[in-house]
């Protein structure tokens, strides 16, 4: 029986990643102290590995595919094959941000002002770069944690990871420049997408990711109304594609069954009803495929 060797990303991004493929329909656990995490799919093996080290594993064919940031794949520099992008992290579907950030007092304006300066940071290759293309030369430190705290005393500057900045708010810093965005990727080793039954194996993984990711703050409506109101309701129905209208037994009555973002679900409904749509039920979506 064939398999397919899939990396989970251990740390922040553990407890997301568990919970999507738990809504695209696999359920993974996580045994304490063992790096091999159990899945209900005898077709899959799972091991959990540091998001900084996935590429290199996936590159290296110690696991034929695996989720990690675009960050860590530019650092590494690892040649694997992109599957897909995942918008999602460990905290909301925003990318997550590399910032150059100095001290709110600092007198430094731009990424120029660093000439001769020391930087620490987790991402050395990146930053490297950064500056390189800046034409910037800096002193780049490795930073092994707690990079905030780092300036001024132990650096001058820091190129650190942030999704909502306030992490960098309380350690009074401020951003000077973003070095760059990042995202999670599905990854595959080029060996195993090259084999038929893992690239399928892998697509299929994918699309069901992506159809629960589709589904989030997403919700079904039904609802029932009087053919002379349907103009009306339509043209206050938002829709994912077009609404699906049935006729009922009464010829005079119509079903319309459409999917809506739950957020605008609270102002809605009232506005149906007031447009002459009754008996209208709410349920939730687990997935939107296609």
């Amino acid at each position: 029986m064939s398999v397919l060797k899939l990396g989970i990303p251990a740390g922040s991004l553990q407890e997301a990643t568990a919970e999507l493929f738990n809504r695209a329909g696999w359920k993974i656990k996580f045994q304490s102290r063992s790096y091999y995490p159990s899945i209900d799919d005898v077709e899959i093996e799972c091991m959990s590995i540091r998001a900084q080290e996935m590429a290199r594993y996936v590159e290296n064919g110690v696991l034929d595919a695996g989720l990690t940031g675009y960050d860590w794949i530019v650092e590494t520099g690892a040649d694997v094959h992109e599957v897909a992008e995942l918008k999602f992290s460990k905290v909301s579907r925003r990318p997550v941000r590399w910032v150059l950030c100095v001290p709110e007092d600092s007198p430094v304006k731009t990424v120029k002002d660093l000439e001769g300066k020391r930087i620490a940071t987790e991402v050395m290759n990146l930053t490297t770069n950064y500056l390189a293309q800046n034409g910037v030369t800096a002193k780049v430190e490795f930073s092994w944690g707690a990079t905030e705290v780092k300036p001024p005393r132990l650096a001058d500057a820091i190129v650190e990871v942030t999704e909502t900045g306030s992490s960098l708010r309380a350690n009074n810093l401020r951003i000077v420049d973003e070095v760059l965005q990042s995202t999670t990727r599905f990854i595959a080793n080029h060996e195993a997408w090259n084999d038929p039954w893992k690239q399928k194996k892998i697509q299929n993984i994918v699309t069901m990711l992506k159809g629960a990711m589709e589904a989030e703050e997403k919700v079904y409506l039904v609802m029932n109304l009087d053919r002379s109101c349907l103009l009306n309701v339509i043209d206050i129905l938002p829709a994912l594609q077009k609404p699906t209208i049935s006729n009922l037994v009464d010829d005079n009555w119509v079903a319309i069954n459409t999917v809506v973002s739950a957020s605008c679900v609270r102002d809605l409904i009232p506005r149906l009803i007031e447009a002459g749509a009754t008996g209208i039920v709410e349920m939730p979506i687990t997935k939107i495929i296609g």
